[in-house]
């Protein structure tokens, strides 16, 4: 008996021991168990030609005509099941999609990367550089990352109706300048009473036509 659980024992350790190899032989990439990050995005089982981009890769159509629906040769990428009409399963098949590169898409169609460090507020209306990458669910020509030049368009959270009631009545004493966050103009209003009523009167002007904005340059909200 003694020796039966001495034995028993050893086949457990045995048994222990090949487990944390076999465990550290999948993690250390012996056996690859990954899966394209594009799988996630792709509905198992359903409809080909309903499949996200990045699910599918079609041949370029040279013949078609821009703006015009076209039709284009189109496979599933590897580790993606889809189906046709009749519940098929189908690798080839054929998209129909508007002919169009993607950085001509409408920009409802496309995200873009927001800039902070532009001014929105000058003359001329400053650009910048922005990375733009096409949604999921639409298909065109080309990259579908690309680079476009966009207005500045970010806002700090400053209000444009509260900066307008602050130069009306607290003007003269700088509240609208320091409230925009421009210190050295709201002293400069403090210690001159407004530049005696002038440059409270010039403030009010250029706040309400949108002159004078945020020392950050964000757009008002």
């Amino acid at each position: 008996m003694a020796a039966a659980a001495v034995l028993l024992r050893a086949l457990r350790r045995l048994c222990r021991v090949l487990l944390f190899l076999s465990q550290f032989y999948i993690l250390s990439g012996g056996e690859s168990t990954d899966i394209p990050p594009y799988v996630m995005k792709c509905p198992s089982n359903g409809l080909c030609s309903r499949l996200p981009a990045d699910c599918v890769e079609c041949k370029t159509n040279f013949s078609c005509v821009y703006g015009k629906p076209a039709t284009f040769d189109c496979t599933v990428k590897p580790s993606v099941t889809c189906v046709d009409q009749d519940f098929k399963s189908q690798k080839n098949f054929i998209m129909n999609m508007t002919c169009r590169f993607c950085w001509q898409l409408p920009e409802s169609d496309y995200e873009c990367s927001n800039s902070t460090s532009c001014m929105t507020v000058s003359c001329p209306r400053q650009r910048y550089t922005a990375n733009c990458t096409v949604r999921d669910h639409v298909h065109c020509l080309g990259n579908r990352t690309f680079p476009k030049m966009l207005y500045c368009n970010w806002t700090g959270g400053y209000k444009w109706s509260t900066a307008l009631a602050l130069s009306i009545t607290l003007g003269g004493f700088g509240a609208d300048r320091f409230y925009l966050g421009q210190w050295r103009e709201g002293l400069g209003k403090l210690f001159s009473f407004g530049g005696l009523g002038i440059w409270t009167l010039i403030d009010v002007l250029l706040i309400g036509v949108g002159y004078v904005g945020p020392a950050d340059g964000s757009l008002y909200i």
